[in-house]
């Protein structure tokens, strides 16, 4: 994929590309960037924590790194979806009600590139509000979720469900504590939150 072409180049076009985006004006339309690319910046900047992996091996090994960095070997982890708890049953993780976790393990609808958001429905967290949830989430996606914006996100969830539309659908677009003068994110949970990303294109 481009994104990650462009986070090992080297210093040097960074430097050339930068000039030739001032070299365009101020009133030039800004060069758009490849959606992948535009999700990684920006989730980031939500202070996000993404791992891309290659295939499940590293997945599995990232897993158990995030477990061991943030000391979580004798906390409790929750699954709500049954077939990703069957996928990571040979990651060995202790596992518990969704009152007793530290962390809850789960995939999402979409991966937002405008605003580096995650789009979650009720087939990842039932009709449960974010704050009944661990302050600590690891999310599971493949760059095939990547789309520009939420309401691509929204038609692929309308298309995937044709029989049955999920409810509860919305977003967790913070991933730091939030600030409390800005009134944009009043009322939305923040969550500790790292990205298992599998390249599946």
């Amino acid at each position: 994929m481009s994104i990650f072409r462009n986070i090992f180049r080297s210093k040097s076009n960074k430097e050339k590309e930068e000039i030739k985006n001032q070299d365009r004006g101020k009133y030039m339309p800004q060069i758009k960037l490849p959606i992948d690319e535009s999700f990684t910046i920006n989730f980031k900047a939500n202070g996000g924590k993404f791992i891309y992996c290659e295939n499940l091996n590293e997945i599995y090994e990232n897993i158990n790194h995030i477990i061991e960095e943030n000391n979580w070997v004798d906390k409790l982890g929750h699954f709500y979806d049954d077939k990703l708890k069957a996928k990571f049953k040979d990651a060995n993780l202790k596992l518990g009600s969704l009152n007793e976790a530290t962390y809850f393990f789960t995939t999402c609808e979409n991966l937002i590139a405008n605003d580096g958001s995650i789009l979650i429905s009720s087939l990842q967290i039932a009709e449960k509000r974010l704050i009944e949830f661990p302050n600590n989430f690891i999310v599971f996606a493949t760059t095939s979720q990547i789309v520009s914006n939420i309401g691509e996100g929204l038609r692929q969830i309308k298309n995937k469900n044709k029989k049955r539309i999920p409810t509860n659908i919305t977003t967790i677009k913070h991933f730091k504590d939030v600030d409390e003068k800005d009134f944009l994110s009043y009322g939305s949970a923040s969550k500790n939150l790292y990205l298992l990303l599998l390249e599946d294109l």
